[in-house]
């Protein structure tokens, strides 16, 4: 090969190598562990900057690991847990492991089964060893040996991490990388499969955003929009208090459904609260509800008490209308779905306030005009009748 040649490819490989991130030149296969620990396989997990590394002993169906996690925080938590039942973190099986105010790591099992604030407890298999370190590269390092069945040979695998909260594992983020570090390992075959497009989980937190938005969200304004501005018009007759009716009751029917979802959710995720949205998802059904029995006790419009009805009414309204709003917007706050949805429904509401704030210019201009139609009318009448009576005089 021609010396220039061959020069050339070298200045190449090393520009390339130069150009390489860290972390993406440093994969499992290359880490060296401390105490010539050595692992036959290993995989670099989809999320949070973790990797699985094993050897897996047929013999005895045991399994070496050590679960790391690179570049990690001294005031967080790790977990890497199984899940036979499940792909997610509630039901598991988790070792966890973080550092202790005098420096020392901390390893212990518990299962995240009626037990949400992660204290120590035995699991469904024997755990004979299992300690930590903080190396020096920045990595949270659990260890342990495993006894493994034949259901946990190749099973769903999840992987944390969160802050500690007065010398505890505190609550950790449900969205982003958090919400997706979930998957299944095959420790006979060495395989590692990322389930983090979307599980059943999300897909029913989705369906309840997507239920309360359109229901509490935008058929309850649009209904709004219907009976305070086509009542004024002649031509609308009692058309508009048809569709305000066929809105509100289409909106509460879909909204119940998606608070019945939120339940399911609540009830499917022990020791995962909330509170905010949850205590204004009651509010705002108890109020929707309320909405919903006062038809039976509508008033005729000459009834004495329809003034009062009235006052109840749009007040009720208009309060679970700002709730709501309020409380898609937490929801969003929850939900993975990154500013996408967040952005649509924005939109969607900007383009509710052109429609009611066009609609609020034109209306109050039919109304002035009416009024001084007939203030004119009744003044041409007032003469009218005066002139009558000079005339009856003379």
């Amino acid at each position: 090969m021609d010396k220039s040649l061959a020069a050339l490819l070298f200045s190449c490989t090393l520009l390339i190598f130069l150009c390489v991130p860290p972390s993406l030149a440093q994969t499992c296969g290359n880490y060296t562990f401390s105490g010539n620990r050595s692992f036959s396989t290993c995989n670099d997990l989809p999320q949070l900057s973790c990797s699985l590394h094993w050897n897996y002993h047929p013999s005895n169906m045991t399994a070496d690991i050590a679960f790391r996690k690179s570049g990690a925080s001294t005031s967080n938590w790790i977990s890497w847990s199984l899940n036979p039942r499940r792909a997610r973190m509630a039901g598991s099986q988790a070792l966890v492991a973080y550092r202790q105010s005098d420096g020392s790591m901390y390893a212990y099992t518990t299962q995240l089964d009626g037990n949400p604030n992660m204290q120590p407890g035995g699991l469904s298999f024997d755990v004979p060893r299992i300690t930590a370190e903080y190396s020096s590269d920045g990595s949270m390092i659990i260890f342990a040996t495993l006894q493994l069945s034949d259901i946990l040979r190749s099973t769903n695998q999840v992987w944390q991490e969160g802050p500690m909260k007065g010398g505890n594992p505190g609550t950790h983020s449900f969205s982003g990388q958090n919400g997706r570090s979930v998957g299944t390992v095959n420790f006979v075959n060495g395989s590692v499969l990322s389930t983090s497009g979307t599980s059943s989980k999300t897909q029913k937190r989705n369906v309840h955003g997507v239920l309360n938005a359109v229901s509490w969200g935008i058929l309850m304004p649009v209904g709004i929009i219907i009976a305070r501005y086509l009542k004024v018009f002649k031509s609308a007759g009692p058309a508009w208090f048809y569709l305000h009716v066929i809105c509100q009751s289409s909106g509460y029917a879909v909204g119940v459904a998606g608070w019945a979802t939120g339940i399911k959710l609540g009830s499917d995720s022990p020791g995962i609260t909330y509170g905010t949205h949850r205590n204004l998802g009651i509010i705002i059904f108890f109020l929707g509800t309320l909405q919903v029995l006062a038809l039976l006790l509508r008033p005729k419009p000459e009834h004495k008490y329809r003034r009062y009805w009235n006052i109840y009414h749009h007040t009720v309204g208009y309060t679970t209308v700002v709730l709501s709003i309020g409380n898609i917007f937490e929801g969003f706050d929850i939900l993975d779905s990154g500013n996408t949805w967040k952005t649509a429904y924005i939109g969607v509401l900007v383009f509710l306030g052109v429609v009611a704030a066009v609609m609020e210019a034109l209306t109050w201009s039919i109304v002035i005009k009416r009024k001084k139609t007939a203030s004119s009318a009744k003044h041409a009448n007032g003469e009218h009748i005066h002139g009558s009576r000079e005339q009856q005089t003379a």
